[in-house]
């Protein structure tokens, strides 16, 4: 019931975000970060989601990037939202971008949605139910190398400041993988991963929003999630390292090339 109803608000939401496209109006700076947009698409693609969740499931919580799920309630089961992972490349009209929907219940993800309305794909995954890409299940790469490997990574908006060296890491993995890509929604990049498009991804200064479909969907898919280390993975760590599992010791090697790579904690 709720990976339907997550299905129906991702694709409506994507349908929305898709008429909008070039026709945004108010481009604002969120948190005080000169490249860190909201519009006012993000916010009312946001209001749709939580309002088809709120018919359903009225009790229940939410956690949407742009701060639309209210009150916190006594409910095991929260709703992590992003309404529009990839607004940069939203307000320049590029098309990469998405919905993201994941169901969280009693500290666990349990199902994911992650929607790109350019393409008409829609990911889903259930716990324990395997991962499936317009409802053909997924696979991730059988590839073994980096040598082997396109991966993708993104940057955070504080760039400048080179948090957890990730620019280190970028021209480490350039070197050692077959080549790597920046795209711009992590959501994507991690749906493309369990796809079997990329063989993995990193990234620094995420947040749950960004993330916790996509994990989901990436070991539904026999992909490996952890953090920088190879520890456990919690979607409210600020790294994230995704892959095929089998090129998972190769990368963690690359990345503990640099000291103190090791994430700054829960957001």
């Amino acid at each position: 019931m709720m990976l339907n109803i997550a299905v129906e608000a991702a694709r409506t939401a994507g349908a929305y975000l898709r008429q909008h496209l070039g026709k945004v109006r108010d481009i604002r700076l969120k948190g005080g970060q000169e490249k860190n947009l909201v519009t006012e698409i993000d916010k009312a693609s946001e209001e749709l989601i939580i309002s088809m969740i709120r018919r359903h499931f009225p009790s229940h919580n939410i956690l949407a990037e742009e701060g639309g799920g209210g009150t916190a309630t006594a409910s095991d089961v929260k709703w992590i939202i992003d309404p529009l992972d990839g607004t940069t490349n939203f307000t320049h009209g590029f098309p990469v971008f998405c919905v993201s929907i994941a169901v969280e219940q009693r500290g666990e993800v349990v199902a994911g949605v992650i929607y790109d309305p350019n393409f008409d794909e829609l990911f889903t995954a259930e716990k324990g139910k395997g991962a499936f890409l317009n409802g053909k299940r997924m696979r991730v790469s059988a590839a073994g190398s980096l040598r082997q490997s396109l991966l993708v990574t993104g940057f955070p908006y504080n760039i400048a400041e080179n948090p957890d060296f990730a620019i280190e890491h970028f021209v480490d993995f350039l070197i050692e993988a077959q080549a790597v890509r920046r795209m711009g929604s992590a959501a994507i990049d991690l749906a493309y991963v369990a796809a079997g498009r990329y063989e993995g991804f990193w990234e620094v200064a995420l947040h749950p929003w960004d993330v916790a479909a996509g994990a989901l969907i990436v070991t539904e898919s026999g992909g490996r999630m952890s953090d920088f280390n190879g520890g456990p993975y919690s979607i409210y760590d600020r790294q994230a390292l995704a892959s095929n599992g089998r090129v998972h010791d190769a990368m963690i090697a690359v990345l503990q090339k640099r000291s103190g790579s090791k994430g700054s904690g829960p957001a």
